[in-house]
């Protein structure tokens, strides 16, 4: 039987189309346009009653909500591909942390800074435009935290992938923030702040059976165009890449 992702590119349906074409689950991706405000829709409500992307419906008819659930649904119901660690291991406590740290820690954050006139009154009315100044300085601070947060993570990096116990659903989900470069800041991004987590990215991408989610999502050069030019030149894959840099500590860290 078939999964069902309701979604549009590029947003949080990328962790679960990429964790369910890992495990090799069949699918459908259904297109819920954020450009068309599709996911308010009378019809998208009674899937989501939230109104946010993604939503998962389950073989059985079960709809699954929030993209941190949905990643370790897919994996606890495809254990044999290996996205969490083994049950009640540290690693997989490891695992789970990251997961929440980025659904709780940055994900709201990630709202605020792609959408912040919503946060400014008057709250939703399209009386005020995005870029007025309270909606500016609110932008600037969701930035700020979600750079805060990110270099945490890309300090507890332990190499090639987040946990030492190998590849995990949190590579996904890690990498699926890492690619969100408006959200985040492209220049801050490209300066070299967190180039673990851009290797990360990268590695993900190239996995065979996720490049092609990739590339649907986010473009031709998926996830490699984040990483800094000055970073790639010269690197025939992300391997080689990956293991100069856990080598070396976060640019700028405040944690450092």
């Amino acid at each position: 039987m078939t999964y069902i992702i309701f979604g549009d590119k590029g947003s949080g349906a990328f962790s679960a189309e990429a964790a369910l074409a890992e495990v090799g689950a069949p699918y459908e991706f259904r297109t819920i346009s954020l450009d068309r405000n599709e996911q308010r829709d009378p019809e998208y409500l009674k899937v989501n009653p939230s109104g946010k992307m993604p939503a998962l419906n389950l073989p059985g008819g079960e709809i699954i909500t929030e993209s941190a659930a949905i990643l370790l649904t897919i994996a606890d119901r495809h254990p044999d591909a290996g996205l969490l660690p083994p049950q009640a291991s540290f690693a997989r406590a490891e695992c789970t942390r990251w997961i929440v740290f980025l659904a709780s820690e940055v994900y709201p954050m990630v709202e605020i800074s792609d959408y912040p006139h919503r946060f400014v009154p008057p709250l939703y009315s399209g009386a005020r435009e995005p870029e007025s100044d309270e909606a500016k300085a609110l932008k600037q601070r969701a930035q700020e935290r979600i750079r805060e947060r990110l270099l945490i993570l890309e300090k507890h990096v332990a190499g090639p992938w987040l946990l030492s116990s190998g590849f995990s659903a949190a590579d996904i989900y890690a990498a699926m923030f890492s690619r969100w470069r408006n959200t985040i800041g492209k220049e801050w991004l490209e300066a070299g702040h967190i180039p673990k987590l851009l290797a990360i990215a990268k590695a993900v991408s190239e996995r065979a059976r996720i490049a092609s989610v990739g590339q649907r999502h986010f473009g031709g050069e998926a996830f490699s165009s984040a990483i800094p030019f000055s970073a790639r030149k010269g690197r025939s894959s992300s391997a080689s890449y990956i293991s100069r840099m856990m080598s070396q500590p976060p640019t700028n860290s405040p944690f450092t």
